[in-house]
């Protein structure tokens, strides 16, 4: 594991031990995930968050992954920064049909100050709808988490991925230090947290556990976990990946869970592939947080309307935005 400031001297949760979790027998796995959520959340709730892209395209980083990456042919075009009327639309849109979270993602490696005037522009103002901002820019520089914090930003995202011994497979064009350092920057800037990975990247069980424990031993752990599947796409290095099988996607769940069991464990990416009895098992793994709408970013995502019936059959309801 990589040693940086963020880890305990001690740490709270060894690769092994996570990896002992999830080789639990699965229901055993799922009882022991259960049990923790409840201890922390009401397990009938789920949090509805949207994601919107507000500059598509024209990425100059290689995320294998990634189908807004400039150097893949994916059929996405670059495009200029959405007009603030757009956003607010789609914000307006996203809390009528009950979001409470509104995510802002641009196809940046790091956002210019000009740049930032924008989305500072946008966090106002859809801060201001009464709902909860997020925003996923890419790396930040020195000052630029203190000015989002200024306009209202309640949370940022910067996932890790992936562990770090397999890192350097799905990204060259940073390292794993740069994606630390900009935690280091929105934690010290006061805004929350949002950080997880993607699985099903021909990882190993071992180097999931290494990625649950690199978030796990965050100090503090982040206060958001989205936890995506891999959603392949033609043109992208990592299109014809085996598929990874989905009872080892809700393992992931679980673990998270039980290691950050105060975060809001979220499943993003990859649910429209997972249909709905196995997105009820993550929510009994613990999942208490979805990306709500029929988009993210550039790939498909479950219409809200199939949501809603879902967490209907679950007699689930949905949380209150809590600013």
């Amino acid at each position: 594991m990589v040693a940086n400031e963020q880890l305990h001297e001690k740490l709270l949760w060894p690769v092994q031990a996570v990896l002992d979790l999830i080789n639990l027998p699965f229901n055993d796995l799922l009882f022991r995930a259960q049990q923790v959520h409840r201890e922390h959340f009401d397990p009938h709730e789920v949090e509805l968050a949207t994601l919107l892209s507000i500059k598509t395209g024209g990425c100059p980083e290689d995320c294998g992954y990634c189908p807004q990456a400039a150097r893949y042919n994916t059929g996405v075009t670059a495009q200029k920064i959405l007009p603030l009327d757009t956003v607010l639309d789609a914000a307006r849109q996203a809390k009528a049909h009950g979001a409470t979270r509104f995510c802002m993602g641009a196809a940046w490696r790091q956002p210019k100050d000009r740049d930032l005037d924008r989305v500072e522009e946008m966090v106002r103002e859809v801060k201001a709808l009464g709902l909860e901002t997020c925003a996923t820019l890419g790396m930040l520089g020195e000052g630029q988490a203190e000015r989002l914090k200024r306009a209202g930003l309640d949370y940022y995202n910067h996932n890790l991925d992936t562990a770090p011994e397999l890192y350097g497979d799905i990204i060259t064009t940073r390292d794993y230090q740069d994606r630390l350092d900009t935690l280091a920057k929105v934690r010290g800037a006061g805004i929350n947290v949002c950080c997880g990975g993607i699985v099903g990247m021909g990882e190993s069980r071992l180097q999931r556990a290494g990625l649950v424990a690199q978030l796990a031993n965050m100090t503090p752990y982040p206060e958001s976990v989205p936890i995506n599947n891999l959603v392949q796409v033609e043109g992208t290095p990592l299109f014809g990946t085996e598929a990874l099988d989905l009872f080892e996607f809700v393992r992931t769940i679980a673990v998270a869970r039980i290691t950050m069991p105060r975060a809001r464990v979220r499943l993003s990416a990859g649910r429209r592939q997972m249909g709905e009895a196995f997105q009820a098992m993550c929510f009994l793994a613990g999942a208490n947080s979805i990306f709500y709408g029929d988009k993210l970013l550039t790939t498909g995502n479950p219409d809200a309307e199939d949501d809603q019936a879902l967490l209907s059959k679950l007699g689930m309801r949905t949380r209150s935005a809590a600013i």
